[in-house]
């Protein structure tokens, strides 16, 4: 069994999610496709990240990589705080509730009406370039809103293994390193108070020692940068890029070594700023492994000696598992036939979306008991980055419901 399945329980032969079985929660959902999400899983995992980081690391949800309102409002008594990326994003995390405090704003492309909505609701803007701060600093004198601001930097390290670059060499995010001074004495002349920095590397990454070393270099630099800052730092934003294992040969992130390394990141923070507020942001580590993608087998057909499953689902809901999604060399994601979840594989299929395009393939010969027309297709791995970071209407399908179960 694929390693990412092992926290799966089955029953009567019947893959179990939420305390229930897939076929029932299908029947009481009525349709197909559909995202289910367990929230106990959720629970676990925040509860194994608590276990291991130190108590006065700041945990925040980045909600990107899932906004379904259900699950930040789970999430909302179990972390300290949210990240957003856009207006709708920020709408999300104050409608459950979070203080306004600890939440924190971050993007490339932030416009004035979003800036305005964000200076309003009191949250903490993380910029990204000269032109931005700028902006904020108009909108806030027009406004009366006193703004909250922290500065995102391009560090001049890369996080090596990442499944995606976000910082170091030229990029459309934050900004660079060597700027930052310039920045910090700008906003000083404009009366912006800054409260802090923001760097994030890079993101999937399942090396402890990667991810330390980048803690290391992403610590040095904001301590150093904040000895520029006319007040005192109060806000640092040490990103995440936890990863999960979705590939067989996937080794699951050794949490304990990174717990042991952010103790000692803690203890120097506090020691040389200790109004710093350290914010550690996770997204796919807390909800990724908590989900799965259900579609229904529509038809079964041979061609040429090859086995195809073809389901009502496909890339334009789970564009991630297709292998579009920033895979350089295409593989499987974990993939199971939910309603004969104890059998043993039998056969090799290909399963395969509705979609009128040779890219709408779920699961590339793939071993899987034999499936018939009705059995459910599921992906799992599915919890982060799936419905809201796929083309849902591309060919004008219906969108798939979205569970919390």
């Amino acid at each position: 069994m694929h390693p990412a399945l092992m926290h799966w329980e089955a029953r009567d032969g019947c893959l179990q999610i939420g305390g229930q079985s897939l076929t029932r929660l299908a029947d009481r959902i009525g349709q197909t496709p559909f995202f289910a999400y367990d929230r106990q899983l959720i629970a676990e995992r925040v509860a194994l990240l608590r276990r291991h980081l130190p108590e006065k690391l700041q945990l925040h949800y980045a909600i990107k990589a899932n906004p379904m309102p259900a699950v930040v409002q789970q999430l909302r008594s179990l972390v300290d705080g949210f990240d957003v990326a856009s207006a709708g994003e920020m709408l999300t995390a104050l409608d459950s509730g979070v203080d306004p405090f600890n939440i924190a704003f971050a993007g490339p492309g932030k416009t004035d009406a979003e800036l305005a909505q964000a200076l309003a609701a009191g949250i903490l803007i993380e910029i990204e370039s000269e032109g931005e701060l700028r902006r904020i600093s108009g909108l806030a004198k027009r406004s009366g809103y006193p703004p909250r601001i922290a500065v995102r930097i391009n560090p001049d390290f890369e996080l090596k293994g990442a499944g995606m670059r976000m910082g170091g060499g030229p990029q459309q995010f934050g900004v660079d390193a060597e700027s930052v001074v310039p920045l910090i004495e700008l906003a000083a002349a404009e009366a912006v108070s800054l409260e802090g920095f923001h760097i994030f590397a890079g993101s999937q990454n399942l090396r402890a020692d990667v991810i330390v070393e980048a803690q290391r270099k992403t610590v040095e630099l904001a301590l150093g940068l904040a000895e520029r800052l006319p007040e005192p730092l109060r806000y640092l934003n040490i990103g995440g890029g936890f990863g999960i294992p979705y590939f067989p040969k996937d080794q699951a992130l050794d949490l304990s070594r990174v717990g042991d390394h952010l103790r000692a990141v803690v203890n120097e923070v506090g020691a040389r700023q200790p109004r710093a507020r350290l914010v550690l942001e996770l997204g796919r580590y807390i909800v990724g492994e908590a989900g799965l993608y259900v579609s229904r087998v529509i038809d079964r057909k041979q061609s040429r000696g090859q086995t195809f499953l073809v389901t009502d689902g496909g890339l334009h809901h789970q564009l991630a598992a297709s292998g579009n999604f920033g895979q350089v060399i295409r593989r499987n994601y974990p993939i199971a036939i939910g309603n004969k979840f104890m059998a043993e594989p039998t056969e090799i299929a290909s399963v395969v979306g509705c979609l009128c395009t040779p890219l709408d393939l779920l699961g590339d010969r793939c071993e899987l008991p034999v499936a018939e027309v009705g059995d459910l297709v599921v992906v799992f791995q599915s919890g982060a980055y799936g419905l809201t970071a796929s083309p849902t209407a591309f060919l004008s399908h219906p969108a798939p419901i979205e569970v919390l179960v």
